[in-house]
Order: C-alpha cells, then sequence, then structure tokens
C-alpha cells in the first residue's frame, strides 16, 4: 500500500505533466541552516522582458512540449517576494493559452512552495482569489517551535520564523482542504522528528512529507537516533489510529526491498524532463543545476530564450537512470526500493562533470528509515489482523485513493 496522501501537484493529472520552473528572484526572508541554494542574493530578480520572452518561446515550439498538462511552478529564494511579477505572468500565460488555442488551456497549474511569512498579504490574498481553480500552493514548517527555529531562522540573525508562519496555517487550510506540509530533517534536529511530526497532525494537516538531506552532512550516530524517533512515531500513529486519517511520507508499504532489475531501472527524479527559467534567461534542466544551487560545480546550462533548448547539451539527461549512475553496491542492495537521489546533488558531488555518479551520502538513513519502516507494517497489520480489520482498512485506502485521483486528475 503506497502513500495514501499525495500533494496536490504530485497528484494532479497523476505526475504526467510537464514542470516549468521561474525562478523569479534568489531573495527570501530567510536564511535556513540546511538550505541548498548557497547563492541566495538581493541582486537576481526576473524581469517581465525575460519572462515574457520565456514563456513565447515554449508556447510556440508545442511540438517540443507535448506533455497533455503542464505544471507552471515559481520559486525563489521566496517567490511571493514577486508577486506583481508573478500575477503578470499567470496573466499572460492565461490569456496565450486561449489565443493559440493551446493544448494547455485548461489543463494547467500554478505551482509554490512558500516559507508563509507574507501568506496574508493583500497582494498574495488576491492573486490567490483569481487563481484558487489552477492553484497549488504548499507552506513549509517544520514541526514544533523547537525545530523549526532551530534552522528557519532570519537572514542575519538567530531569530526564529515560527510563529510568523503558524499564524497563516488557518487561512491556508481554509483556502486548500486536505494540505500537506513539506519538512526537511538535518543532524542538528533529528532528535525532533517525532515531536514534530506529532505537532503537525495536532495543526490539522494530514499530510506530512519528509526528506532528510540529501548532502553530506550526517554524523556518526545520526542513523540510530533517526531510528528511534521513527519508531517512537510509529508506536504513536498506530496506537493512537492516526493511520486512519493521517499520513507520513516516511512509512511506504512498497520501499525497502531489492529492485527488480527490469521494472525499476528508471531515474528517481525528472532533472531533463523539467525545464528551469532564471533572471539572466538561462535554461535548465532542473533549478538544482543553476548556479545559486552548486557549491563546486558550474552551472549546467542547456539553452536561453534567444537560441532555444540545445539537445546536445540536454541529451545526457535523457539517459540516466538507476543503471547509468549507480554503483553496484547500490544496485545490488537488499533495501533498494524507497532510497532516493537528487540529479543536482549527484553533479554537485561527482568528482568530475558528470551527472552519471549517485552521490550516497544518505545510505545509512536510508536503511534506518527502512528498519523502522518494517516494525511500522508489521505493528500495523498485526493490530488490524487482530481487530479482524485489515481487509476494511485496504478497502477504505483504495477507495481514499480513488477518490482523490477523481477529483483532481
Amino acid at each position: 500500500m503506497e502513500k495514501i496522501y499525495k500533494t496536490q501537484e504530485e497528484s494532479w493529472k497523476c505526475g504526467i505533466a510537464k514542470s516549468i520552473t521561474f525562478i523569479v528572484t534568489k531573495d527570501c526572508q530567510l536564511a535556513c541552516k540546511y538550505c541548498y541554494l548557497v547563492g541566495k542574493n538581493l541582486n537576481e530578480r526576473m524581469s517581465w522582458e525575460v519572462a515574457k520572452q520565456a514563456i513565447d518561446y515554449i508556447l510556440a515550439h508545442e511540438q517540443n512540449f507535448k506533455e497533455e498538462s503542464v505544471i507552471w511552478d515559481f520559486i525563489g529564494g521566496e517567490p511571493f517576494l514577486e508577486i506583481d511579477l508573478i500575477d503578470q505572468i499567470c496573466d499572460y500565460i492565461k490569456s496565450e493559452l486561449f489565443r493559440r488555442n493551446h493544448h494547455w488551456f485548461n489543463s494547467y497549474r500554478f505551482n509554490f512552495s512558500t516559507n508563509g511569512i507574507n501568506y496574508d498579504s493583500e497582494k498574495v490574498q488576491r492573486f490567490i482569489e483569481k487563481n484558487k481553480s489552477h492553484l497549488s500552493i504548499g507552506i513549509t514548517i517544520d514541526g514544533t517551535r523547537r525545530k523549526h527555529d532551530l534552522n528557519r531562522v532570519y537572514k542575519g540573525t538567530e531569530k526564529g520564523s515560527y510563529d510568523d508562519v503558524v499564524r497563516n496555517i488557518p487561512l491556508w487550510q481554509s483556502q486548500f482542504p486536505r494540505v500537506a506540509t513539506k519538512v526537511t530533517i538535518s543532524s542538528a534536529d533529528l532528535s525532533y522528528v517525532c515531536e514534530s511530526v506529532q505537532h503537525l497532525y495536532s495543526l490539522g494537516i494530514h499530510e506530512v512529507n519528509i526528506n532528510v538531506v540529501f548532502e553530506d552532512v550526517w554524523n556518526e550516530g545520526d542513523d540510530c537516533i533517526f531510528e528511534k524517533q521513527l519508531l517512537h512515531l510509529a508506536d504513536w500513529i498506530i496506537d493512537g489510529d492516526y493511520f486512519k486519517e493521517y499520513a507520513c511520507s516516511f512509512f511506504m508499504e512498497n520501499i525497502g526491498k531489492p529492485l527488480d532489475s527490469k521494472l525499476e531501472n528508471n531515474n528517481w527524479c525528472g532533472a531533463g524532463k523539467m525545464l528551469s527559467i532564471d533572471a539572466a534567461g538561462n535554461f535548465y534542466p532542473c533549478t538544482r543545476f543553476a548556479q545559486y544551487s552548486l557549491r563546486d560545480k558550474e552551472a549546467w546550462i542547456i539553452g536561453n530564450i534567444h537560441d532555444g533548448i540545445d539537445n546536445n547539451k540536454l541529451r545526457p539527461f535523457l539517459t540516466l537512470d538507476r543503471c547509468t549512475q549507480s554503483n553496484p553496491e547500490c544496485f545490488d542492495c537488499e533495501v533498494a526500493e524507497g532510497c532516493a537521489w537528487c540529479q543536482g546533488e549527484n553533479y554537485d558531488a561527482a568528482k568530475t562533470h558528470t551527472v552519471f555518479q549517485r552521490a550516497t551520502a544518505i545510505c545509512k538513513m536510508h536503511k534506518a528509515r527502512v528498519r523502522a519502516n518494517n516494525y511500522y507494517w508489521n505493528k500495523l497489520y498485526r493490530k488490524l489482523e487482530m481487530e479482524d480489520k485489515r481487509e476494511e482498512f485496504e478497502q477504505s485506502q483504495k477507495q481514499k485513493v480513488e477518490s482523490q485521483k477523481s477529483q483532481i486528475c
């Protein structure tokens, strides 16, 4: 049984939409300590002229973007710092899709991941009201005040942002029922994982999507702390029957198994199938290949708004799969199923200028997750069998999945 609740962007069109990302600003109110964006600054802001040329190029080359749907994604920094520009961009996209009778007309989504600080501002709220039927917004909150404020601090200070985010959660929930949030875990806050998921559930957030950072930041013993936290969380979720209405992405029944090499040789992420545009009008296979995302490598530019996409520079990404970038130990691992990677981090951490060398810093953290995950599902099904409710539970989950597909897809 896979994760029951998906985020709006994951579920919409069941993952077959084209993802196009505008890096509208590299500025942010926060300086999160685990942030992979190492080059945030005040100066690189997208202009209307660059945005318009990017849209014109994409829509004029409809034959090269054959996906039946599109997700227009806006990121920063903090995207809502540029709400005036975003509003102008979205109005232009809508009018051009109609004017061109484009196949994406009425099959598009505007997607945002925001720190939530200025979510309640008049301009942001006016934008939401105007575009709500085609809108997905996720607010990032890391859990309890203690965990959140440990990392998500205002730039130039150690002041946490928890209070400024949480005050906007009720408004967000009222506009987007069944909201989901994204939580990031680093070495410094491992001991707060369990209490943070509990806290997010108490705020009425029914889906908590969590990931550990992909960078090589993990210390000796972190995997043991992580596993213990997940075991405590598993007990709490199952004993309290929270599994019936809430979901946590760390517990998924299909992970932690050996790979079927004939069926599981896909790339984990969509780098190369996505498209990102920065303030200079450069195209990237993913935002993680822009310069402000890279510690040690040069940006991997695949074109620009003037010359279009250079397919030769894009070609390596179209040949990526699990086999071409994993070492034998990863490919033959007994718990390989569900072990994630980031293509941008692979590139940044590689010894050479390549995307074919998989970074493995999260190996021990994945194995800890698998051990806790096995405990979770064994305990859950023992509980359901003792109560003679396993069949009923499985049927209810299938119905929830089908209901979501009919509502969103």
